[in-house]
C-alpha cells in the first residue's frame, strides 16, 4: 500500500492512545479503492458539507473574542494599578494566558474561520500577531500554510526541520553544533525550551522581514516596532529595572510555555513521512495527525486544535464545528480502515517526550 511507510511509526500500544484501525469490509473498501484515493477526501467532504459544519459563525467568534478582549484589557488595568510591586508576576502570568488565546485567534483568523474574505482576515491578523502579540502575521501564515500541505515531512514542512532539536534519527546523525548536545538530552530539555518560544516567535518575525517572501515588510516592520515600543516602554516605565525583567521572564517564559503545550501534542511522535512515500491528501493529514481528548475545559486551552485531524482536513472550519466534525470524520475513517489516532493530553505529551529521546539516540550513542 502507498501509506505503508507512514504506518510503520503508529504504536498501537502507546499508553491512553487510541487509534481506530478496523479490520474486514474497511481493508477490503480500501483496497478496491487503491486507484482512485482522491475521492475518498470528496466523499468526506461531501458529508461535512452536509452537516452544516463550514458555514461561518460570527455570533461564536464575537464572543470569543470580546471575552479575551475583556482579559486583556483587564490584565493591562491590573497592571497599572499596581504599579511597581512583586504581585506584577501574577499579572505577568495571567496575561501569558491571554497572550496564548490571542495567538490562536489570530491562527483562526489567518485560515479564514472568521471570516471568509481575505482582506478582513488579513486586517484582523495584522492587529492580532502584529499589534497585540509582537509576531509577523505574514512570516508565520507563511510558515504554517507549509506545515498544512506536508505536515510531519522532512524538507517540507517547517515544524520538524532540524535547528536546536531534532526529529528523526536521519536529522540526528547529521546533526552539527548547538543541535548535537541538545539533541542527547532534548526530551528533558523540551519543556524548559519551550518557555523560549514567545521571544523566538518576535525574532523569527523581525529576521523574515528581510526575506522575499514577505508581503508587506514595511508595513509588518512598523507594527512590530510599535508593539515592542509599547510593551518595553510600558514595562520598564512603570516597574524597577530588577521587577522590569522578572516580569518578562515570567510573561515570556509562560506564553511560550503554553503555545509549545497547544501545539506539540498534534504531530509530535506521530510518523514522520519520508521523501518518495505518496499519500493522498486524506491519508497525508489523518495519519500525520493525533487528536487530543477531553472536554470543554481542552476545547478552551487548546483553541480547538484538539480537533487537529479534523482542522487540517478542513483548515477553514470554525472552532465550534469540530467536535461534530471529528464523530464523522472518525467513522468515515473506520469505513477505510484509515487509523484514526486519539490521545489524552498527559499521554500524547508522554508520547512525543518518547519520540524525541527515541530519535536523539544516535547522539547520545555517538558520545559514548
Amino acid at each position: 500500500m502507498a501509506h505503508s511507510t507512514a504506518l510503520a511509526g503508529i504504536h498501537s500500544s502507546d499508553e491512553g492512545e487510541k487509534q481506530t484501525n478496523p479490520q474486514g469490509d474497511g481493508r477490503k473498501r480500501e483496497r478496491e479503492k487503491t486507484s482512485g484515493r482522491g475521492s475518498d477526501f470528496s466523499e468526506l467532504s461531501r458529508r461535512i458539507a452536509d452537516a452544516g459544519l463550514l458555514r461561518r459563525r460570527p455570533v461564536y467568534y464575537t464572543a470569543r473574542f470580546t471575552a479575551v478582549g475583556v482579559a486583556l484589557a483587564g490584565g493591562v488595568a491590573a497592571f497599572l494599578a499596581l504599579g511597581d510591586s512583586w504581585g506584577q508576576l501574577f499579572v505577568a502570568a495571567v496575561l501569558a494566558v491571554v497572550f496564548g488565546q490571542l495567538g490562536l485567534a489570530a491562527h483562526d483568523l489567518a485560515h479564514r474561520q472568521v471570516f471568509s474574505r481575505r482582506r478582513p482576515s488579513e486586517a484582523g491578523g495584522l492587529m492580532v500577531a502584529n499589534v497585540l502579540l509582537g509576531m509577523s502575521y505574514g512570516w508565520w501564515m507563511n510558515k504554517h500554510t507549509r506545515h498544512h500541505a506536508n505536515p510531519n515531512r522532512e524538507n517540507k514542512d517547517p515544524d520538524v526541520a532540524p535547528d536546536i532539536i531534532v526529529w528523526s534519527r536521519r536529522q540526528a546523525r547529521q546533526a552539527k553544533g548547538p543541535a548535537r548536545f541538545i539533541g542527547k538530552h532534548q526530551a528533558a530539555l523540551f519543556f524548559p525550551l519551550l518557555t523560549l518560544e514567545g521571544l523566538n516567535l518576535s525574532f523569527s518575525s523581525f529576521r523574515a522581514l528581510r526575506s522575499p517572501s514577505m508581503k508587506r515588510p514595511v508595513l509588518e516592520g512598523t507594527l512590530l516596532v510599535a508593539h515592542f515600543a509599547v510593551y518595553f516602554g510600558g514595562i520598564f516605565t512603570l516597574l524597577s529595572p530588577g521587577k522590569a525583567l522578572a516580569f518578562i521572564a515570567v510573561h515570556q517564559g509562560l506564553f511560550g510555555l503554553y503555545l509549545g503545550s497547544v501545539f506539540a501534542p498534534n504531530h509530535k511522535g506521530m510518523p514522520m513521512v519520508e521523501e518518495g512515500s505518496e499519500l493522498d491528501f486524506l491519508r497525508r493529514q489523518v495519519l500525520t495527525s493525533r487528536n487530543v481528548d477531553g472536554g470543554a475545559l481542552t476545547d478552551v486551552f487548546m483553541g480547538g486544535l484538539n480537533y487537529q485531524i479534523e482542522h487540517h482536513l478542513f483548515p477553514s472550519m470554525p472552532t465550534p464545528a469540530l467536535a461534530k466534525a471529528q464523530v464523522i470524520t472518525e467513522r468515515y475513517c473506520a469505513e477505510l480502515g484509515i487509523p484514526y489516532c486519539r490521545s489524552g493530553l498527559l499521554a500524547s505529551h508522554r508520547t512525543a517526550l518518547r519520540h524525541l529521546r527515541e530519535v536523539g539516540a544516535p547522539l547520545r550513542e555517538a558520545g559514548r
